[in-house]
């Protein structure tokens, strides 16, 4: 083969090389943008269902798409084009109303319309006590390598839902509430780990959610690894991973 055949040759396979990395890179950003967006949990407020560490994927078309589906948010138009409304009880990730911009990730508790009260700790929709068994202690670690034991209950709301919360203090500041109307285009949220969870109870903090704030619903967890941890640790996999809730649905 001449010199310039050599040449030829290598430019080509080098611009195939290109080709398959811009196609990669633009496949990535329509999973990215339209299907599957990944995160991970920063903090203990959905503990148990969500641990500090947990990298998951939420779907993007659940809920339709808004201005806050896409990168920077946006403003490519208003509300939501293929709507379709959350049920109660699904985990949410969802752009803080009062920024627009902090990704935060909560249960949806109330629905337009409903009306919200916690009393001495119990959760109630529209004047009923959802139902609250106690089932077990859920433990973690304390600093100084001692066990520390918080209650565990399973919460069932009216549509059948079921899933645990940890009650850390007796009358916690949000363990008793004036009644919210969660108005018309909104939704309440809270965190499985009520007495560790800014949420819709502190108006000033979250308040209700607005629709259009909604990003994906949490899916599935395809990585966890401990707290004191990073994913970038990889000599720390062996021993920091928790192999048990990789590809665990979140319920």
């Amino acid at each position: 083969m001449s010199v310039d055949a050599e040449k030829t040759a290598s430019k080509g396979s080098n611009w195939e090389t290109v080709r398959v990395v811009i196609h990669a890179l633009i496949l990535a950003l329509i999973v990215r943008v339209f299907l599957f967006q990944p995160f991970n949990i920063p903090s203990g407020s959905m503990i148990p269902t969500l641990l500090i560490g947990d990298y998951l994927f939420v779907s993007k078309y659940s809920y339709g798409y808004s201005r806050y589906s896409f990168p920077f948010g946006l403003n490519l138009f208003s509300g939501r084009v293929w709507a379709a409304e959350p049920e109660r009880g699904d985990v949410v990730v969802f752009k803080l109303p009062r920024d627009n911009e902090t990704d935060y990730i909560k249960r949806v508790i109330g629905l337009p319309g409903d009306e919200i009260q916690m009393i001495h700790g119990v959760l109630n929709i529209n004047g009923k006590a959802v139902d609250k068994v106690k089932v077990d202690d859920f433990v973690t670690e304390a600093v100084g390598g001692r066990d520390r034991h918080f209650t565990r209950y399973m919460e069932t709301l009216p549509n059948g839902v079921t899933y645990p919360v940890l009650d850390l203090v007796n009358e916690g500041a949000g363990d008793n509430t004036d009644v919210y109307k969660v108005p018309e285009g909104h939704f309440f949220m809270m965190g499985d780990n009520r007495d560790n969870s800014t949420d819709s109870r502190f108006l000033s903090e979250v308040g209700f959610v607005p629709f259009e704030n909604l990003v994906g619903k949490a899916q599935v967890i395809f990585f966890s690894i401990d707290e004191d941890s990073s994913f970038w640790q990889v000599w720390r996999w062996p021993t920091d991973v928790r192999w048990d809730r990789i590809f665990k649905t979140v319920n």
